[in-house]
């Protein structure tokens, strides 16, 4: 954990090492004015001597000046390399991040990622601040004072001695016993962050159902969880005070008790004594910034924790040695695929899939919730690897492709469609950052988002909020649409990317791309069954398994066997199924309209 936090200080190093070497610096000459202190006493003023009183004094004013000096250095230096250490600590979080697969997203809760981008790294930041100005000076003025009270007098130090044992040994059992309640804490604030998010972003549902007390309730449970926590640890870290001044009190009445009577015996003068009380103080106000060092470590041990976790985490999708760059067409092959979500499990959400897709096909797969339809199309752009098998795209296993031009090539729309905050153009950019006006407006009008956009005060320079909150869905699905045919790919995807638009605007979209992309592999994700109607081939899918593979007209033909897949035909099919169960003589799985009618229109002609 500390060697992968390390690595993150970067540019920083100078400031990090610069910190305690000023500290140490000014600890040093900070120890040294009791001790010139007892000079001025001892051999000015009781000897009388105003020179030496001036001369001492003038050596006191210099060294305070300098110890001034490199305190400010030091506090200049510690703020630099703490601020850039929890700048590059996010950075290369975030970095990392970008290369997660969806199989390493999934271990970690968008709440979680935010509360260590966050709150964690803030927690380090202070921590790393404290560590460089406070874990040198407190160390290193405890061993000063110790050692100068030791010069002064052994017998007056060893109480010194005695107390630090003790006091260090009950720290460190009050410390021991608040780790735990640290590390929950943490928990606490990703409950926390979690509620907050999902209130903020589900705003609107709330207010609809009216569950504003209830969301309310939960936020008040996850922040009276934290507080719970909190308190606990605070409650024992309150012991600090009455043990340290307990015990700085004993040793000031040990150090004037005997120091007196050694005074009075003439083995020590008072400007020793003097001296003695003073490192007395720094011994034990050492003391204290450990106790407030262990302290502030032990919160942060917890946050560094849990961004070494996200800094640690690799990829499961990595580039091969030599990546193949160019795919060389839409094709798609399945191998003997089988594939589960977590490397260690048993269940298969897919089951041996042996499936062939040619290069400009329309395919639309369709089947019941939970089928593993949006499974099957997420390991041809390579978000998730086969557990088993291989997928072959353009005659070659996804994995011999390098990412970037696998998915250049593999336009996905996603099953939520997210829209960044942003004009239209800048939306539809993200799927060709050079893409011209043109070229946007060409995409838009093939996704049919043009007729609306159009409509706007703005036109594609509409600004879009945060999530495309100020558009509707089906708005929001034609303009992803827009933004993934921009792409330009050889294989487009459309997991239930239609639902939100109407029937007539879905067939305008079908319409479009069978015209003015016949040479790009459409898959086509639906529930509703009218939007694979026109495909080249159906695949139906239940429980991981293909159950069914052909042509609409083969499909709907099937309808028993549809509805037991849990599965509607189109309205016109289901009607002249059951006319030809009536004896209506109609032929199998009839698509549209117009062929029911081309049908049943000379039959009802001959009855008249």
């Amino acid at each position: 954990m500390i060697k992968t936090l390390a690595k993150c200080i970067g540019k920083y190093k100078k400031e990090s090492i610069i910190t305690p070497i000023f500290t140490a610096v000014e600890v040093f000459l900070e120890i040294l004015i009791p001790f010139i202190t007892a000079s001025i006493i001892d051999k000015g003023i009781q000897a009388g001597d105003m020179r030496k009183v001036g001369i001492y004094g003038g050596i006191m004013l210099i060294i305070a000046f300098l110890s001034l000096f490199c305190g400010i250095q030091a506090g200049k230096y510690a703020a630099a390399a703490s601020t850039g250490f929890a700048c590059n600590l996010r950075e290369k979080m975030y970095e990392n991040i970008q290369t997660f697969s969806f199989s390493n997203i999934d271990k970690f809760s968008t709440a979680g990622l935010v509360t260590r981008l966050t709150t964690d790294v803030t927690n380090v930041q202070n921590a790393y601040q404290m560590i460089l100005r406070m874990c040198t000076r407190a160390p290193a003025s405890l061993i000063c004072a110790m050692c100068m009270a030791f010069l002064i007098s052994a017998r007056l130090a060893s109480i010194y001695l005695v107390a630090v044992i003790i006091l260090g040994f009950l720290l460190f059992l009050i410390m021991s016993r608040t780790t735990k309640y640290f590390r929950q804490v943490f928990e606490q604030y990703d409950a926390l962050n979690a509620s907050v998010q999902e209130n903020v972003s589900a705003i609107r549902v709330v207010k609809a159902y009216v569950r504003e007390d209830y969301e309310k309730d939960r936020f008040r449970k996850a922040s009276k969880g934290l507080y719970d926590m909190f308190v606990k640890a605070e409650n024992i870290l309150t012991l600090n005070a009455p043990l340290m001044q307990l015990t700085v009190y004993s040793c000031i009445l040990g150090i004037s008790w005997l120091g007196a009577k050694m005074i009075v015996g003439g083995s020590l003068t008072t400007g020793e004594m003097m001296s003695l009380l003073a490192y007395c103080m720094n011994i034990l106000m050492s003391l204290m910034m450990l106790s407030m060092i262990f302290v502030m470590v032990t919160m942060s041990a917890a946050s560094a924790r849990r961004i070494a976790e996200v800094l640690e985490e690799k990829s499961d999708l990595a580039n091969p040695e030599n990546p193949v760059h160019e795919v060389a067409d839409g094709s798609i092959r399945f191998e003997n695929v089988d594939f589960t979500y977590k490397k260690d499990s048993e269940h298969r959400v897919l089951k041996n899939i042996n499936l062939e897709i040619h290069s400009g096909e329309t395919i639309g797969i369709i089947g019941g919730t939970g089928s593993a339809k949006t499974s099957l199309v997420n390991l041809i752009s390579r978000l998730y690897d086969v557990s088993a098998g291989r997928v072959l795209v353009g005659g070659r296993d996804v994995r011999e492709y390098d990412l970037d031009s696998l998915r250049n090539q593999v336009s996905v729309v996603l099953q939520k469609n997210v829209l960044f905050s942003g004009t239209i153009y800048e939306n539809l950019r993200w799927g060709d950052e050079h893409a011209t006006d043109e070229e946007c407006r060409r995409a838009c009008r093939l996704a049919c988002a043009d007729e609306f956009i159009e409509r706007m005060p703005d036109g594609y320079n509409t600004y879009i909020e945060q999530g495309g909150s100020n558009v509707s869905g089906g708005q929001k699905q034609r303009l992803c649409i827009a933004r993934a045919l921009l792409k330009k790919p050889k294989i487009l995807i459309l997991d239930d990317s239609t639902s939100a638009v109407d029937t007539a605007t879905d067939a305008k979209i079908r319409r479009a791309f069978a015209e003015e992309i016949p040479d790009t592999t459409k898959i086509i994700i639906a529930q509703r069954v009218a939007s694979v109607a026109q495909a080249d081939r159906i695949i139906v899918m239940d429980d991981g398994h293909v159950v069914m593979d052909g042509t609409p007209r083969e499909i709907f033909s099937r309808t028993e066997e549809l509805k037991k897949y849990r599965l509607d035909v189109p309205q016109v099919t289901e009607l002249a199924w059951e006319l030809k169960k009536a004896g209506v003589p109609l032929s199998d799985g009839i698509l549209d309209r117009e062929e029911f009618l081309a049908q049943i229109l000379p039959l009802l002609q001959k009855e008249g």
